[in-house]
């Protein structure tokens, strides 16, 4: 019996690498010029890097996230707080 919903929380893959770099392969196969051939080789590193760091993209652009906003990150922003009246 082959149960297909197992693995439904796989990444999608393209040959050996993520689904989403192929959006690059597809614009240089589309566009052939030397850009978009730097553009395409240096999307693939980077879905190959992230992978060998153990990254999905989604989780890499949440440590990014997290690298670039800093350890102090207050739940409110400033003009939620309410601000202190003086009625006397």
């Amino acid at each position: 019996m082959d149960i297909h919903w197992r693995n439904t929380q796989k990444p999608a893959r393209f040959f050996a690498l993520d689904a989403r770099a192929f959006i690059a392969i597809v614009l240089f196969l589309l566009h052939a010029r030397l850009w978009t051939f730097i553009l395409a080789l240096s999307v693939m590193l980077l879905f190959w890097i992230l992978e060998r760091r153990g990254l999905t993209f989604e989780a890499s652009l949440r440590a990014f996230r997290c690298w670039t906003l800093g350890r102090n990150r207050p739940a409110n922003q400033r003009r939620a707080f309410r601000r202190w009246i003086d009625y006397g």
